[in-house]
Parts: C-alpha cells; sequence; structure tokens
C-alpha cells in the first residue's frame, strides 16, 4: 500500500466529532457555499438525529415529514429504532421539500443520476471538501453521528442514554466513540508537567 492510500485509510479511520459550535456553522457555511443545500441538509440531519450515514441516506420525504418520529430498520443491527424529529428540524426540512420540490416518495438526498439517494462515496466526498474548504480536520461521514454524540453529551451529561441512543453495548464504547476518552486524556495532560 502506498503512504498517500495509507494516509487516507488513516484519515478515514479517525474521524472525530466536531467539538466547536464555530466549527459547525463554519462546516455549514462551506456545504452551502462549495457544495449545495442537499448536502446542506444531509449535514444538519446528520448532526441533529445520529443515524448511521447508511440509514440516513436512505430517508424518503415522508420518513421524516409524516409522524413525530422516523422509524427505521437499522442496517447494520436490523433492528427497529424510533428517532424523535425536533420540531426545529422538521421545520427546516419542509422549507428544504419545498424549495426543492420533492414529493412525500423522494429521498431526502436524491443523486443527481438516477432515481437513487446520493451514495456513501458521494456523502464521504462532499463533507471531506465542505470540511477542507472549512480548514476542520478529520472529517468523514461518521463525523455526523460523532458529532451527535459528543454534543448530545455535552448537553445532557448522560452517558448511559446516549449509549442507548447510539445502540452500543457498553458506556465504554459509547465514551471512545464520541472522543471523551481522548479529550479526558488530553485535559489531564494539559497541565501535567513537573
Amino acid at each position: 500500500m502506498s503512504y498517500s492510500m495509507q494516509a487516507t485509510s488513516q484519515r478515514i479511520k479517525n474521524v472525530q466529532p466536531i467539538r466547536r459550535l464555530d466549527h459547525i456553522d463554519k462546516m455549514k457555511k462551506s456545504l452551502l457555499k462549495y457544495c449545495s443545500y442537499r448536502d446542506y441538509m444531509m449535514f444538519s440531519i446528520g448532526i441533529n438525529i445520529g443515524l448511521r450515514i447508511g440509514d440516513l441516506l436512505q430517508l424518503r420525504v415522508k420518513d421524516i415529514l409524516e409522524g413525530t418520529h422516523i422509524v427505521i430498520v437499522e442496517q447494520k443491527t436490523e433492528k427497529i429504532k424510533r428517532f424523535l424529529v425536533n420540531p426545529q428540524l422538521r421545520k427546516e426540512v419542509r422549507k428544504y421539500v419545498r424549495k426543492m420540490n420533492l414529493k412525500n416518495e423522494n429521498y431526502l438526498f436524491p443523486s443527481r443520476k438516477g432515481n437513487g439517494p446520493i451514495t456513501r462515496v458521494q456523502a464521504y466526498r462532499v463533507l471531506n471538501k465542505a470540511a477542507e474548504m472549512a480548514d476542520i480536520p478529520d472529517v468523514g461521514t461518521h463525523t455526523l453521528r460523532k458529532t451527535f454524540g459528543y454534543l448530545h453529551y455535552q448537553k445532557f451529561k448522560d452517558i448511559a442514554l446516549l449509549q442507548q441512543i447510539l445502540n452500543h453495548s457498553n458506556p465504554k464504547d459509547t465514551m471512545i466513540y464520541i472522543g471523551l476518552t481522548q479529550d479526558l486524556m488530553d485535559e489531564t495532560l494539559m497541565d501535567f508537567y513537573y
């Protein structure tokens, strides 16, 4: 494997949550400026509901606008999962659907090629392009779910609840997933000098 392939592989494996709100704003602005409204909405929905990218890309308009919850069978676990759609997010999705002239049966993130949604590879490229333009490192498709988890934990400080939401088997996995373990280690080492 060449050095550039190894570096790309490293970046994919080590994606991080976006921890700073100003970086989230920079990412959103970058997506609108350099990508598209569709890509902005993919990011916005992704960081607000915490679905895995494969499940997120399969959403149809009706999945998010009908009822109060998204109900899906997760691709990875094959378990039924219910996610509440925040009223503010639902309002933003309605605006997006009107502007893009999407119908109930349409995918939320339609590909410009064919009738399906964008692919995971396309989502990765879009997020990487926007992150590069916003000068935000370590971004990939998992960044959306990790950002959701990190922000949820910062707001509610309930690792057990977040573990359930993310469908992890134990709290330690959840802490590692959202980068808390690294943050805590870094914090303790910052002032550790004798």
